[in-house]
C-alpha cells in the first residue's frame, strides 16, 4: 500500500485549510490597493528602513533607536488595531512578545553601546566583569 494523494501525484500532502493568524485580515477593505491594505506592515518596515539608512549614514545610535522604536510601534499596532494584515504572523500574544522584546532589546542595547553609553546598568558590570574586563 502506498500513501499517494487522491490526485495521483506523488509528494507531500497538500494543505487545504490553514487558519490565518488572529487579526491577520486586511487592515482596509479589498477595494483599496495592496499598499493601503497593508499599511501597518509598511509603516513598521518603513521605520526599520529609515533607521538602517540613518545607521548607514554614520549615526548608529539614532538609527538603531529608530529601528527599535519601529518594532515597538509594531507591537503597539498589533495590540490596538483589530486587523493588521501581514503584520500578524503568529497569535496576537506571541507577536506582541516578539515585537516588544526585540524592540526593547535593540533600544536598551543601543543606549548601552560604547563609546559614551547613555544608559549604565550596574548589574551588567558584575555579570560581565570576568568575560570582558581585565
Amino acid at each position: 500500500m502506498s500513501a499517494e494523494p487522491a490526485d495521483g501525484k506523488a509528494g507531500f500532502p497538500q494543505t487545504t485549510d490553514t487558519a490565518r493568524p488572529e487579526g491577520g485580515g486586511r487592515a482596509v477593505g479589498g477595494d483599496h490597493s495592496a499598499p493601503v491594505r497593508q499599511w501597518p506592515l509598511l509603516t513598521v518596515l518603513g521605520g526599520v528602513a529609515l533607521g538602517l539608512a540613518i545607521t548607514g549614514a554614520g549615526a548608529f545610535r539614532p538609527g538603531l533607536i529608530v529601528v527599535g522604536a519601529s518594532l515597538l510601534l509594531g507591537a503597539l499596532l498589533r495590540w490596538l488595531v483589530p486587523s493588521v494584515g501581514m503584520l500578524a504572523v503568529r497569535s496576537r500574544f506571541t507577536d506582541l512578545i516578539t515585537y516588544g522584546v526585540l524592540g526593547a532589546a535593540i533600544v536598551l542595547l543601543t543606549l548601552m553601546a560604547q563609546p559614551n553609553p547613555v544608559l549604565h546598568l550596574q548589574f551588567l558590570d558584575h555579570l560581565l566583569r570576568f568575560a570582558v574586563r581585565r
